[in-house]
């Protein structure tokens, strides 16, 4: 409504339904001045920017076009500076050993010289340390019965009724997304299947053997502790060494791992919470909205994970690239 001269958009597709992101889509589609935008959504990325700012160790590098194009510039400035790297190392080692053979004979000491004079002067590249790729394995419990859940009549809602009697089962090894509009009642929906609110009207039944993982869309953000702490209070029998490996595995870098988990970004978090579930025996996966704040790296790895994961699966998700296969 202000009409910005420009506007600077962190992450601004994540909690939006469908709906939305498409009208955000055409929005910035037809806006005439200039915006900046964060986002791993990689389809509405690549329908409204024309430049790629991409950051890595410290450094900004400028790529035209949009996010696939940027990928395969980027492919190849990686080998190349990986070929010109390894060529300079061989070089390197080259010079070294002849200066190392030859600096003590009076004969070949100013050759010697001039070589360690070039060693000195030499510009070293350096390669980037490849980043913590996300790794997530869900453990796996026992079998449940065959259904996971039936409803009976089930209305959700808190003062006023969300929905119509809803009549649902679903069935042991089942995999379903949920979509719909914001505010529509899903997280509303998962609560009252899993009795953490009692339901508006009507019951709700859960079968037998149950080991449910559930992954909720909000952390507490008044808690202190750290990362460490955070996974220690729920594997109290797990040392120090196994827990660290844990959220590493998960992509945390040491810093990470040793903050509170309050003053991490919202992807870090994710994680975190990530590490909790998959490291838990479950049968049950009930997740709500888990790729919002996720890089392309962990999204990609979750997504993976899911389609090895044996049990059940009933995800509430606004991102069809992620959920449709």
């Amino acid at each position: 409504l202000e009409k910005p001269d420009i506007l600077l958009l962190d992450e601004p597709t994540n909690y939006l339904d469908v709906e939305h992101i498409t009208w955000l889509k055409r929005y910035l589609e037809e806006y005439e001045n200039a915006f900046i935008l964060i986002s791993h959504d990689i389809p509405f990325l690549n329908s409204v920017v024309n430049l790629i700012y991409h950051m890595e160790n410290k450094e900004l590098n400028r790529y035209v076009g949009d996010y696939d194009h940027f990928q395969e510039v980027y492919a190849v400035k990686k080998a190349q500076k990986e070929a010109a790297y390894n060529r300079q190392q061989q070089e390197i080692s080259e010079l070294k050993d002849f200066v190392a053979r030859n600096k003590a004979r009076v004969a070949t000491r100013n050759m010697a010289m001039s070589r360690q004079k070039k060693l000195d002067k030499m510009d070293v590249i350096e390669l980037a340390k490849e980043k913590p790729k996300p790794e997530f394995h869900f453990k796996e419990a026992r079998t449940p019965g065959r259904y996971i859940f039936t409803t009976k009549q089930l209305v959700i809602g808190y003062d006023e009724p969300l929905s119509k009697p809803l009549d649902l089962e679903m069935e042991r090894g089942s995999k379903i997304v949920l979509t719909g509009a914001n505010g529509i009642g899903k997280t509303t929906l998962l609560k009252s299947i899993l009795q953490l609110i009692k339901p508006y009207s009507g019951e709700v039944h859960l079968g037998d053997y149950q080991h449910i993982g559930y992954f909720e869309q909000e952390s507490d953000t008044q808690n202190t502790s750290t990362c460490i702490e955070e996974i220690w209070s729920e594997f109290p029998a797990m040392t120090q060494y196994e827990i660290r490996s844990m959220l590493a595995k998960c992509g945390l870098t040491t810093k990470h791992i040793e903050s509170q988990v309050r003053v991490l970004s919202g992807g870090e978090q994710a994680k975190v919470r990530l590490c909790k579930l998959i490291n838990r025996e479950t049968n049950i996966l009930l997740l709500d909205e888990p790729t919002n704040h996720l890089d392309v790296d962990a999204k990609d790895e979750l997504k993976r994970a899911l389609l090895e994961y044996k049990g059940s699966v009933l995800l509430i998700c606004h991102e069809p690239e992620f959920y449709r296969d």
